[in-house]
């Protein structure tokens, strides 16, 4: 990017909210997906209008534009592939607005996903996801990738969770979708569009929320079992009881002994499988569905249920349980990351096949996540970056998307595509598929500047 050009930018964000130095470029090379590319340039606008004359910039000049919240996506959704400018949202962070009479929030796209829940919570109120990495990452990332967390199971995902976009596309032009209404058919819905692209279509700008009331008491359950299979079976069974927890997650023995330490009672030596259980609501309500948990587990032979006794229990619980990523690391560096989903049923199946693929290839994996919604982390761990162990990965990565496809799931329950799933897309999408979202991202962005060479192979 040439001094002139770069003047530009200065003109547009101001000298201060925008740089060119190799020193800072590189905070902005890479995600929490382990791969590495230099931008061009970074900017830090604070207003849409700013972002719109960066894309015009970008159309006029093509190069690449990229939107960016925390970095803390896992398949490479806001690493600059292609160089050009890659635009910060850090400075896009108000909450501009809480509407408790129509339980709405707008807010910017660079908003921390958690500082806006305990903000809301003041008025009684909650946003609903809630993704592991919700003290860190961004309400506009969550947004681009569609993300979920331990809630969805009753909650939904974000999409769910949003009503209406501010949006700019790629000539500069400002859209609005949705509206601050719980109903609006008219039209296509937009919205829905734009939430899950990744960055391609548009940069968001702003996003209106829905707000739900706080439910007024919860209680937290940990399933311990002695019994892989048997766990992962009973996931299916507590739904079929007409048990609606808000939360039903699950880790194997492996997840379990990276975080055993920050859970309020080490487990027993022969625990193969941990269920986290919230149920919330009405207090008579929950109660009454907590005593036919208490029945339910009373019946297995193979598990103990535990009761939180304390607001500590359930604080330590959930920080072994969105420790575990990170806390992974602690078997080897070097990990593979997926976030495949299947249909809740077909949990223990998918389970087992991830514990005989571990032996066939002689590598280590481990699983964890959203047993509730059929969302199961699949962390594959090579034991060094030697070519023989990449290449088992890759193997078995390889081998666990085609299972899944053949399970009738996903290949992505909330992680995106990025380019770390793009080259495997064809395996869920069809070719008509595919061809109609080519059409799309053209439409949207002839010039293909919006965050290019991501989602599509």
């Amino acid at each position: 990017m040439n001094t002139t050009l770069f003047q530009e930018i200065i003109n547009i964000v101001g000298q201060e909210h925008c740089s060119r130095d190799l020193e800072e470029l590189h905070c902005y090379s890479y995600d929490s997906s382990k791969q590495t590319f230099l931008p061009d340039a970074v900017a830090l606008p604070d207003s849409t209008d700013q972002v719109a004359a960066l894309i015009r910039l970008a159309g006029t000049h093509q190069f690449p534009i990229i939107a960016r919240g925390a970095g803390s996506g896992t398949t490479g959704g806001a690493l600059p592939v292609q160089g050009g400018l890659v635009l910060s949202c850090a400075r896009l962070n108000r909450i501009l607005e809480i509407d408790t009479d129509n339980q709405i929030g707008i807010v910017e796209p660079g908003v921390i996903t958690g500082e806006f829940q305990q903000h809301v919570k003041k008025h009684k109120l909650m946003y609903a996801p809630d993704p592991a990495s919700l003290k860190f990452c961004t309400i506009g990332g969550n947004v681009a990738e569609c993300a979920g967390g331990p809630s969805a199971i009753k909650y939904g995902v974000t999409k769910d969770s949003i009503i209406g976009l501010e949006v700019v596309l790629a000539n500069g032009e400002i859209l609005t979708t949705g509206t601050r209404t719980e109903k609006g058919v008219v039209g296509y819905d937009l919205t829905r569009l734009f939430i899950g692209s990744e960055g391609t279509l548009g940069i968001i700008t702003k996003i209106i929320t829905r707000l739900l009331p706080l439910p007024e008491y919860k209680e937290t359950f940990l399933l311990v079992s002695s019994s892989l299979s048997k766990a992962t079976e009973l996931v299916a069974i507590i739904l079929q009881q007409n048990i609606l927890p808000c939360t039903l997650e699950y880790m194997d023995k492996t997840a379990l002994e990276v975080v055993s330490e920050l859970l309020p009672n080490p487990p027993a030596s022969d625990t193969r499988a941990m269920l986290i259980i919230e149920i919330d609501g009405k207090k008579e309500q929950v109660i009454e569905q907590s005593t036919r948990l208490k029945t339910l587990a009373a019946e297995q032979n193979h598990c103990n249920l535990q009761q939180a006794s304390s607001a500590k229990d359930i604080k330590d619980i959930w920080l072994a349980r969105r420790s575990i990523s990170q806390a992974s690391y602690k078997i080897s560096p070097n990990k593979t990351s997926e976030d495949i989903v299947v249909p809740r049923s077909l949990i223990p199946e998918l389970v087992h096949f991830c514990e005989e693929l571990s032996k066939d290839l002689d590598i280590r994996i481990l699983t964890f996540g959203h047993a509730g919604d059929g969302n199961i982390h699949v962390n594959i761990m090579a034991a060094d970056p030697s070519p023989q162990e990449t290449k088992k990965a890759i193997e078995a990565k390889t081998a666990l998307f085609k299972k899944v496809i053949s399970m009738d799931g996903s290949l992505s329950g909330e992680h995106g595509v990025g380019i770390t799933k793009s080259p495997f897309i064809d395996l869920e999408l069809s070719k008509t598929s595919i061809t109609v979202m080519r059409q799309l991202k053209q439409l949207f962005d002839p010039d293909n500047i919006l965050n290019p060479g991501k989602i599509f192979p």
